[in-house]
């Protein structure tokens, strides 16, 4: 049998925070080994979402040593282990968007991207895994798919505006960093679009072989010696497409160039490696192997969630230290695979995810990430006794993971507009499902660090400012600026800038910084998120004005 899709409905919050109801192919949700037959008349039901009564979060799993996480991550045995040698667990979840058409991080309609990562943060998450699509990299658009007001009149990602996609992704990262978080980046798909590649492979006739490994080595450039993002995840869920034989689909250790994504793995591994040495690289299972009889079948799973293959065919980097297998796994919610019935256990379901990649950690191989597996938000979802249940399915995966205290895994998914939403449609901090949020924090890991820095605390902030001021659009009877305040010598954690106009304009509007007037004086002082700047660095603020544009403006830092 093989993997199909299956359309659901999903809830999508606009722009402006209105709701509107589509009827369209799923994100995600489909990591159903089905025939085509099975696929057409596949129905998803939407479960009830009447919880009963929560018990509080329980204790986090483990304790962290008082500095673990800091630098660079690397591997040994099943373990990850920070700079210092001390253990790590990836506990994170998944952020999606770059990878869509919005080539934006989704949610941005309704909250600022900072407010959005420190609320992971304060959840207790400490990885997000942040998907993206070749397109993205090659030729990033300028998104408009986020909002620089919310509801409450307060300004929201003003910094965002005018920058392209992998800006965006700079900034998100860095947020990410000062909150304390990691960053993992997984290339989930050839050109924009939703889910997982069509043809199964890491390439397309469009996003040949040669433009994904060029591509990976952009990214690793660009986030050299930037140990907030500790890795990345080079494909997401390779599998066997419906009608398409095991050798012209994604294959493992066939030795075809074409198919074996071991190869590819270890070609891009490289190439990453040779720009950013530091970095893990996430290796994702495929969909379908040869069965361990040779009768002439397959093993038949979730989309990247057969990892069989290593146990002969192991991904070898040109340094060690560096691999993490990764596989997603999912409920009955999404398809009634052979091992959901009226006979399953919390043991038989162990000993399917043993069969397909938790021997990888059990023989102490290699680390193990689950990089995907979500629910519903329903009593029923989270936690269930029935055999063959999704409660039971979910409840089971999450205390699997929990008695292997080094194997990480993020949750699918952050995004409000998901079936297995952790926060709603409009980003609120709290969790839909406390029941939910309570069995993830079972198993949580927090860390410190300061998102993956090794320096220590910044000195005082006797940095030297300087600020350039320039016009970027005008019209009749006003124009629209910039200023860039930019940094030498040492850091600084404030800054300030103030100028007088000079032939009657006054301000309308501004964004990234708190503008106050008084007469013709304007002065503009740093939001809490973006008052530290290091040395060589520059923070970007904007306003616009009435009035004719001025030959210069003297700004005073």
């Amino acid at each position: 049998m093989l993997p199909r899709r299956m359309p659901h409905f999903m809830s999508r919050s606009g722009r402006d925070a209105r709701f509107a109801w589509s009827f369209t192919w799923p994100r995600r949700r489909t990591r159903a080994a089905l025939s085509a037959a099975a696929a057409t008349a596949a129905v998803v039901a939407i479960g009830t979402f009447a919880l009963g009564s929560l018990a509080t979060a329980a204790p986090r799993a483990g304790a962290a040593p008082a500095a673990a996480g800091t630098g660079y991550w690397h591997t040994s045995g099943n373990q990850i282990l920070d700079s210092a040698g001390n253990p790590v667990r990836i506990a994170g979840i998944n952020w999606y968007g770059f990878e869509t058409q919005d080539e934006i991080a989704h949610g941005l309609w309704v909250q600022d991207y900072h407010t959005v990562l420190n609320d992971i943060a304060a959840l207790g998450y400490n990885t997000v895994r942040i998907p993206f699509s070749n397109q993205m990299v090659e030729t990033p658009k300028v998104p408009n798919n986020f909002s620089v007001n919310n509801s409450t009149g307060g300004h929201i990602n003003t910094d965002l505006v005018g920058l392209n996609a992998l800006q965006i992704l700079q900034k998100i990262v860095t947020a990410a960093g000062q909150a304390g978080l990691r960053v993992i980046l997984d290339n989930h798909r050839s050109e924009d679009g939703n889910s997982a590649e069509q043809n199964g492979l890491w390439y397309t006739s469009t996003y040949t072989n040669a433009k994904w490994l060029n591509d990976w080595s952009t990214l690793a450039t660009m986030f050299a010696n930037n140990p907030t993002v500790i890795g990345f995840d080079l494909r997401n869920e390779p599998h066997t497409p419906a009608g398409v034989t095991y050798a012209n689909g994604a294959t493992w250790g066939t030795g075809d160039p074409n198919t074996d994504v071991r190869l590819a793995y270890q070609a891009a591994g490289n190439a990453i490696l040779a720009k950013d040495p530091g970095a893990l690289i996430f290796c994702e299972g495929i969909g379908e192997f040869p069965d361990s009889a040779a009768t002439g079948g397959f093993d038949s799973t979730w989309w990247g969630g057969d990892l069989q293959g290593v146990a002969q065919f192991p991904v070898a980097l040109s340094s060690p230290g560096h691999v993490v297998y990764s596989a997603h796994d999912y409920g009955p919610v999404l398809f009634q695979q052979t091992w959901f019935n009226s006979s399953t256990t919390p043991a038989s379901l162990d000993a399917v995810w043993n069969k397909f990649w938790g021997y990888i950690y059990a023989q102490n191989i290699a680390p193990l990430w689950v990089g995907e597996f979500g629910t519903g938000n329903g009593a029923a979802d989270v936690q269930s006794t029935a055999a063959g249940s999704q409660g039971q399915w979910f409840s089971s995966l999450v205390a699997f993971i929990k008695s292997n205290p080094a194997m990480g895994w993020t949750y699918w998914a952050l995004n409000g507009e998901d079936s297995f939403d952790l926060l709603d449609n409009a980003y609120d901090p709290t969790p839909v499902s406390a029941a939910k949020q309570s069995l993830l924090a079972s198993i949580q890991f927090p860390l410190s660090g300061g998102g993956g820095t090794t320096s220590p605390p910044p000195p005082p902030p006797t940095g030297t400012l300087s600020c350039a001021f320039s016009v970027t659009n005008s019209w009749s009877g006003g124009f629209q600026g910039q200023i860039v305040i930019s940094v030498s010598g040492n850091p600084v954690s404030s800054w300030k800038a103030s100028w007088t106009w000079p032939s009657g304009q006054t301000l309308i509007n501004g964004w990234s910084a708190a503008f106050t007037t008084s007469g013709t004086s304007v002065t503009a002082t740093n939001e809490s998120y973006n008052g530290s700047i290091s040395p060589g660095g520059s923070v970007t603020i904007g306003f616009t004005a009435n009035g004719s544009v001025p030959s210069s403006l003297p700004i005073t830092c």
